[in-house]
């Protein structure tokens, strides 16, 4: 593996270089493309969504999952949210591309601006990224009527 992808895989994950305390103060924001209509989303059907149960939103656009590379702190939510080792959730989905229920894997961003890159691009496009990387023009929906920061949010 080439300096330059090391170091574009490391400082795209350094968030899961911050210690433990820091990181739990921290909420995991739900962001979709800025076309989507959908505003909150509760947090059993956030789970049906990332675990590909869930395949299309309202109207029929199909759900395109956006998933950070292992490693970053996202990715560690993630996990956490389906109960999940990275193992198997390797195999979740491999098993799930083999039966036929999934096209393939959930798109994996290796970096924050990829991330924000597939979001724009995906009319279906759904992530977590965390929250002290929202800028402007990211559309944050609420997690069982909260915002990431509120009391009672559910994702950190």
């Amino acid at each position: 593996m080439s300096r330059k992808l090391i170091a574009v895989l490391l400082l795209g994950c350094v968030t899961a270089l911050i210690p433990r305390s820091a990181a739990q103060a921290t909420d995991i924001a739900v962001v979709v493309n800025s076309d989507s209509r959908l505003t909150n989303v509760s947090l059993v059907d956030l789970r049906k969504i990332f675990a590909g149960e869930k395949r299309t939103w309202p109207g029929g656009i199909p759900v395109k999952l956006i998933i950070r590379a292992p490693g970053c702190r996202e990715r560690f939510v993630l996990l956490k949210l389906l109960g999940m080792s990275e193992s198997e959730y390797k195999q979740y989905w491999l098993a799930q591309t083999f039966r036929g229920e999934a096209e393939s894997e959930p798109f994996t961003a290796p970096s924050f601006g990829m991330t924000l890159e597939a979001i724009k691009i995906f009319a279906g496009a759904i992530t977590l990224i965390d929250a002290r990387e929202l800028k402007p023009g990211i559309k944050v929906i609420k997690l069982d009527g909260h915002m990431p920061g509120d009391p009672g949010y559910a994702l950190h």
